[in-house]
């Protein structure tokens, strides 16, 4: 026990000494956020029929069991978005310390438990005690208690293992493959979670194979547990907490075995390799990226996890009926596998000095034909296969997938050396390959920014086809092309104008400061400023995809199916309007983030940075 709590007090320390305004305000965003989130599980206690063996209707014990699936879901892949989950304390700082390992484990998960995410899940699992409440019965609420927090530690060593078998996974092609695969297809799932919740409206409620299914899941068996015992049923209400209880002790066993294995030396490969040759030096930056994304399993899990999820994403509406959306799988692609290589300089760590060193090497030039050459066939093909399966629209999709392609391959060099953050070498990964970063919040704020910039680079081309079809196709290629032109020769002159400071950046961690800096850092904004770039970051997805182009595209397809989105809810004349309305909100939002951040600083506020 001193040790755990020795651990988790170094967790405080670490986070209370680490702590500047943007990860606070990424912690306070964050925050609120959840908290919506738990408020709305709390709410879905108080509607439905609560009684136990109800059959009719929505039953609230299905809407919890389904709600605390999605939580379960959230904490086991939700470190493929944040970079391998929260590691302030890493295993292998404790490599020399001698503790054995189920020790080191214990120490590890109290420290868990210090954070933002536990409290918000915990007052998520508080719905139990509501729950309870409705069903009438004080030893449902009492059952309830324990329960919550069993659900809660399941809850963080599900995630500590499935991070620790994904990062032995990612040691392996076909490891690292599959569990591209399986993130994909399951968190495009959570993000189309609406599609199942109107199939399940349609039959009336959750179906009784899938409510069984749902309660034999760990994150049902506290709600069995609390209905057990609303029915007096103790000797079954005991075991549901009891199996949480074996649980425990099996993952914490499971945990300590994989961090053996994570603290040991990997052993390196000793495969031979085909040399390899080029003609120029921008070929050889060619080749060389090929070979990275073929190799490098972090990108071979990326490229798999965008794929996955932009088949699933798009398929999930055949639930339904529906197939409008097969037609964009190639763009949904093309996005996410923006999102993924966002920060690209970054990922490669300090190995940008052999550019450095090599004159008349065009990185940025190569960068982009390599990106282009692994993402643009698989996101033509998707979109071809989407169409031909639909018979169409061919239009738009083609244009669409034209603009997003060069969009993309502009936009991911540029952000990736205007906005770096500083990665770890391939080579000093360690145990965990998906933290390639110190800066989880900001790899999350860089892979946002893509997929909303990129969007904007579709905008003109989908504008054109909606309107009149094929010379958007035309449109989107130009557009495609300007950007890989532009985008990419900004990116280049950043390059080779602050080559050296981004390379003492990816080597210390830490931005070069100059007299004549003219950009201010997030920390130096205004609390007024910080605020503005937060909310626009973090919020302007909603109104720009979901609400606006989402939205639009199902209104040019006549779906009927009005779901959650606002446009086809009003009256016909006004449906376009909304869409336009929204979009332009979404993109209002992105670039007032976008200004406060990255303004130039007045000259008043130069002067004295450059005296001091």
């Amino acid at each position: 026990m001193a040790v755990a709590m020795t651990m988790a007090a170094m967790k405080m320390a670490v986070l209370r000494n680490s702590m500047n305004s943007q990860k606070a305000g990424l912690v306070v965003a964050g925050a609120v956020l959840g908290l919506i989130l738990a408020g709305g599980t709390i709410a879905v206690a108080f509607v439905g029929d609560p009684n136990v063996g109800s059959v009719t209707g929505w039953h609230t014990g299905d809407m919890l069991a389904a709600a605390y699936a999605v939580w379960m879901l959230g904490w086991i892949f939700g470190p493929v978005f944040i970079g391998g989950g929260d590691e302030t304390l890493r295993p292998e700082y404790f490599t020399l310390v001698g503790l054995r390992p189920r020790r080191l484990a214990f120490g590890l998960l109290t420290a868990s438990f210090i954070g933002v995410a536990p409290v918000v899940s915990l007052v998520a699992l508080a719905a139990l005690v509501v729950f309870g409440v409705r069903l009438g019965s004080a030893a449902s609420v009492l059952i309830a208690l324990p329960a919550m927090l069993l659900s809660l530690v399941v809850f963080v060593l599900l995630s500590r293992v499935a991070t620790a078998v994904m990062g032995l996974a990612l040691r392996s092609r076909v490891g690292a493959i599959a569990a591209g695969l399986s993130n994909g297809v399951i968190l495009a799932a959570l993000g189309q979670g609406w599609v199942f919740f109107v199939a399940f409206q349609q039959v009336g409620g959750i179906p009784p194979t899938a409510s069984a299914i749902l309660r034999y899941l760990p994150s049902g068996w506290g709600l069995l547990a609390v209905e057990a015992a609303a029915e007096g049923a103790w000797p079954r209400s005991a075991a549901a907490l009891g199996a949480m209880c074996l649980l425990i002790v099996l993952l914490l066993g499971a945990w300590a075995a994989l961090l053996t294995r994570r603290t040991s030396a990997a052993r390196p490969s000793v495969r031979g390799r085909r040399p390899m040759t080029a003609a120029s030096a921008q070929g050889a930056v060619v080749a060389k990226e090929m070979r990275t994304w073929t190799r490098d399993l972090v990108r071979n899990h990326q490229l798999t996890f965008a794929l996955a999820y932009a088949v699933f994403f798009t398929s999930c509406m055949l639930f339904m009926g529906m197939n409008g959306l097969l037609p964009y799988t190639g763009a949904v692609f093309i996005l996410m596998a923006g999102a993924m290589s966002a920060n690209l300089y970054g990922t490669d760590g300090t190995v940008l000095w052999l550019t450095l060193m090599t004159p008349g090497a065009s990185e940025v030039r190569g960068r982009q034909w390599a990106w282009l050459l692994t993402v643009g066939p698989v996101g033509l093909a998707l979109t071809v296969a989407g169409a031909a399966i639909t018979g169409g629209p061919w239009p738009l999709p083609l244009a669409l997938t034209a603009a997003l392609l060069g969009g993309g391959a502009g936009i991911v060099p540029l952000i990736s050396v205007y906005a770096l953050v500083p990665g770890i070498d391939p080579h000093r990964r360690g145990g965990n390959p998906l933290r390639s970063s110190e800066d989880d919040g900001s790899l999350t704020g860089l892979a946002y920014a893509v997929i909303g910039l990129g969007g904007l680079t579709g905008v003109p081309a989908g504008l054109v086809a909606s309107s009149y079809g094929w010379p958007g196709v035309a449109v989107g290629i130009a557009t495609g092309a300007l950007c890989v032109w532009g985008l990419g020769a900004l990116a280049e002159s950043r390059l080779r104008s602050h080559g050296p400071e981004l390379l003492q950046t990816m080597r210390t961690g830490k931005r070069a400061q100059s007299a004549s800096a003219r950009w201010k850092k997030f920390d130096d904004l205004p609390k007024r400023d910080q605020i503005i770039a937060i909310v626009g970051w973090s919020f302007g997805a909603i109104p720009l995809f979901p609400q606006g182009i989402v939205a639009g595209v199902m209104k040019a397809n006549g779906t009927r199916e009005k779901s959650w989105f606002l446009a086809l809810h009003v009256p016909d004349p006004w449906a376009w309007p909304v869409v336009v309305f929204m979009v332009l909100l979404g993109i209002t939002l992105y670039g007032g983030a976008l200004w406060v951040s990255y303004r130039p600083r007045p000259r008043e506020e130069a002067l004295p940075a450059a005296a001091a």
